[in-house]
């Protein structure tokens, strides 16, 4: 099953946070919460400034989460979009 987004939303794949720094270390829970990364999955006909495979920063309290087999899509407007990585 594949995700078409409408209008100016983009679908896109969420990005598991690191669990250690390049050096090595163990990072705690906590400070796996930022930021929110994500690749993107398709976009919508009307989005301009992102394409297929572009790396995200995005709002996380402006998604919509859904879940295709194990793997953990959002879905989200052009607008939300903070800045590409």
């Amino acid at each position: 099953m594949t995700l078409k987004p409408l209008k100016d939303r983009v679908v896109a794949k969420v990005e598991k946070p690191a669990e250690k720094t390049a050096s090595g270390l163990l990072l705690p829970s906590d400070s796996k919460e930022k930021p929110s990364f994500a690749v993107v999955e398709s976009v919508g006909p009307e989005v301009k400034s992102v394409k297929k495979n572009d790396k995200i920063i995005y709002k996380e309290y402006s998604t919509t989460s859904v879940k295709v087999g194990d793997i953990e899509y959002i879905i989200l407007d052009e607008k939300d979009i903070l800045a590409l990585a």
